[in-house]
């Protein structure tokens, strides 16, 4: 099991765009050839963006998409034709296969936060796709079969215990809140990379949000 602090995170964005990002593994300038990857997942992006601001349009392909609203709302729109609004508790996915054009950005009041997690698919190309789930609740698993991966929302109160996947990698993103895992303790922003997971718990230390990527050899 490898732990990696929020803190260790490297920071982008545009500050007078109001625009923060703080990124877990190797992403554009901030080049580490030794953090490209674990398993399907290639980033898992903590961005925060100030009202009104946001990512103009701009363009992927062969990645698959997935973001978490932590607090506020993302306005999204990309060359499907989709045009939504997403908040805490969605899942949203952009399959980019060959090719996709999207916008996003704080089109509220607010304050946003969100994590934006891209996986790598097992066969590049394809029809681009879009998906949205509504209020996904504890424990139900959100699959992206085009990466081999199911994703897993927790909530847990204090002292409440969750199992782990068993997998061959099983990746950890806290929320928010602290938890206990194999003797470490984590923090929001906080991240496991655990490989040939067999029987670990999460336990809250306080009420928390975890994120758990379980992803096959």
């Amino acid at each position: 099991m490898d732990v990696r602090r929020g803190l260790e995170r490297c920071s982008g964005g545009d500050g007078r765009g109001g625009i923060e990002s703080r990124h877990a593994f190797s992403f554009g300038a901030h080049y580490d050839p030794d953090n490209l990857r674990f398993g399907a997942l290639i980033a898992c992006n903590e961005e925060r963006l100030a009202p009104g601001a946001g990512f103009d349009e701009h363009p992927h392909s062969h990645t698959e998409i997935v973001t978490w609203v932590v607090e506020g709302e993302l306005t999204h729109r990309d060359s499907l034709g989709q045009e939504t609004v997403v908040g805490p508790g969605d899942v949203q996915r952009l399959s980019s296969a060959a090719g996709v054009r999207h916008v996003e950005r704080n089109a509220g009041p607010e304050p946003l936060t969100f994590v934006q997690m891209w996986l790598a698919p097992l066969n590049p190309g394809g029809i681009p796709g879009y998906e949205i789930v509504r209020g996904i609740a504890d424990s139900t698993p959100y699959a992206v079969p085009e990466a081999g991966a199911m994703l897993h929302v927790r909530r847990l109160r204090p002292g409440e215990r969750t199992a782990l996947p068993d997998a061959a990698y099983v990746y950890l993103h806290l929320v928010r809140g602290e938890v206990r895992l194999a003797g470490e303790r984590l923090e929001p922003g906080d991240s496991a990379r655990i490989t040939d997971a067999r029987d670990l718990e999460a336990v809250g230390v306080t009420a928390a949000e975890l994120l758990l990527w379980e992803m096959g050899a």
